[in-house]
């Protein structure tokens, strides 16, 4: 068992390691659902793990929380080591999984407050709490209300409440904004970003690229159960930015020559965004003209060719191989989760 923090130098100062997963795995039967992660969250940060649905992003965070047996490595929070145990530091930790966990036909107050009850908190003390947080929260005006008469961001808003409702160390956020509507989504980023300004941790999962690249300070990039890279967002929109890309709007999608222009092109990072926008990414300048006269050979009409700065999107295509349009699929459908 571990007594204390572990540290990292960060610039000039010291951070404190509020969680570090080693050489964590899961294994159902002959399936390997997660290989080796390892991660350091550091305190005060928040952190995205980003991937596609089935990635390993909701196993890994069931791993940290203590909902999924860790199959082998183990998980120290706030300077001790849990390993098997993880269920035992639930204390520390506020858990706002990707559905929500509450109670259709108890009102917002109550489920805050049986939320508190079940961390140990006092009457008077979770009572005043709830209340503070429906404040916060903007849903004063609906906390006598049952909790199935909630939107959808009434909803997701209430279930972060009711995590944050015993001021846990570490915030879990499984797919915090997946299927509200935009300005929800947004209040609910706002309101991401206002706890850890107040000293919450933040660990979210999440396939939104942009939201990544909105919240987190560090962003790990997660696909068949493997951490590809981790980084500050920071320094992977510098790395990105060491690549030229060219984004192309043509009058119609590149359907069956995507294969034909790869071949061609070999030197580039091609990405199909869908609706006729390809982006063309390169370590070199790129020469433009022999790319339109290929296209034009194939039929295909260039109504736009533009230098572009390149995004978290570019980076995460480069390293991982896997496109926007099929993130984009996977947030309109979503099948099993993993």
């Amino acid at each position: 068992m571990r007594s204390r923090y572990s540290t990292v130098r960060e610039g000039e100062g010291i951070a404190l390691i509020l969680l570090s997963a080693e050489n964590l795995s899961k294994h159902y039967g002959d399936f390997v659902a997660v290989e080796d992660v390892n991660l350091d969250i550091k305190e005060g940060e928040i952190f995205g793990l980003l991937g596609p649905n089935g990635a390993g992003k909701t196993t890994t965070i069931n791993m940290l929380i203590g909902l999924a047996r860790i199959t082998a490595g183990s998980v120290t929070i706030a300077g001790t080591r849990y390993t098997d145990l993880v269920g035992a530091a639930q204390g520390l930790m506020g858990v706002v999984p990707d559905e929500s966990n509450l109670y259709d036909e108890l009102t917002g107050f109550e489920n805050l407050c049986f939320c508190g009850s079940l961390y140990g908190m006092r009457k008077g003390q979770r009572e005043l709490r709830a209340r503070q947080l429906l404040e916060i929260f903007d849903l004063a005006k609906v906390g006598d209300k049952p909790f199935r008469t909630y939107s959808k961001g009434m909803k997701r808003k209430l279930t972060i409440a009711a995590g944050i409702i015993h001021s846990p160390k570490i915030l879990f956020l499984d797919e915090p904004t997946t299927g509200i509507d935009v300005a929800s989504a947004r209040e609910i980023r706002r309101l991401i970003t206002a706890l850890n300004e107040q000293g919450t941790t933040v660990f979210l999962t999440t396939h939104y690229i942009e939201e990544a690249e909105r919240l987190c300070h560090r962003i790990a990039f997660i696909v068949s159960g493997k951490i590809v890279q981790v980084g500050a967002t920071g320094d992977l929109l510098r790395q990105g930015r060491r690549d030229h890309v060219v984004q192309f709007t043509l009058d119609r999608d590149l359907q069956g020559v995507r294969g034909d222009l790869e071949t061609a092109f070999p030197e580039f990072t091609i990405t199909d965004g869908g609706d006729g926008i390809v982006r063309m990414a390169s370590q070199n300048p790129i020469d433009l003209i022999p790319v339109m006269e290929w296209l034009k050979d194939q039929g295909l009409k260039v109504w736009e060719a533009k230098l572009i700065q390149p995004s978290l999107e570019d980076v995460f295509v480069r390293v991982t191989g896997i496109e926007l349009a099929k993130m984009n699929k996977e947030k309109e459908g979503r099948g099993g989760k993993r």
